[in-house]
């Protein structure tokens, strides 16, 4: 009998690994609050009877890892040492959908994630087919000075052809082996400053 089928949503099931050293509890959906604090506590002395150095993952029902995923048999195990021949990522349609529907405030979101390099200013970001501009400013809020950040469209209609980044260094975002947003940078000149 497969491990999987022992998955049943009105419970919560242990199960030690000792290939990738785990103890996973997997949580059915239709599980108490209460059953899974038992289960958390009770887990501890279960991994120390075959190994301390194990360590304990906790997967929900439907949101299971790869690695559990494996362990009971619901997917094959990934052979690293096989060439790639292909995309590592083809990308599913939530995925594309995501990417597609990028708001100026996601947008912000992440390129505040990622710091600017030091010696250049964000000018542009080009999202897609969109170009935006970029610009910081300062706004005083309370007594005190708040760093806004503002991303608008350029309303300048570009023409058709080919275009030299000249004076600009860019940066591009990866996700999904999809190119989710590039970044125009110019070199501050530190003789002004």
């Amino acid at each position: 009998m497969p491990l999987y089928d022992l998955l049943d949503s009105d419970f919560i099931l242990l199960f030690i690994d000792d290939k990738r050293y785990r103890v996973w509890i997997w949580y059915g959906s239709n599980t108490t609050t209460r059953m899974k604090f038992i289960a958390a506590k009770i887990s501890p002395k279960i991994r120390d009877r075959y190994g301390i150095a194990f360590r304990i993952t906790a997967v929900d029902d439907g949101n299971e890892t790869s690695d559990f995923k494996v362990m009971v048999g619901l997917q094959e195990e990934i052979n690293y040492e096989e060439e790639q021949t292909g995309p590592a990522y083809e990308g599913t349609k939530e995925d594309l959908e995501l990417l597609e529907a990028l708001s100026r405030e996601k947008i912000l979101l992440l390129l505040e994630k990622t710091e600017v390099p030091e010696g250049y200013e964000r000018k542009m970001v080009i999202v897609k087919n969109q170009l935006f501009g970029y610009k910081e400013y300062n706004r005083y809020y309370l007594g005190s000075v708040v760093k806004e950040k503002q991303l608008f469209p350029l309303k300048e209609k570009i023409s058709d052809g080919v275009y030299l980044a000249e004076n600009y260094t860019p940066r591009m975002l990866f996700s999904y082996n999809n190119i989710v947003l590039t970044e125009l940078f110019i070199k501050i000149d530190n003789k002004n400053n």
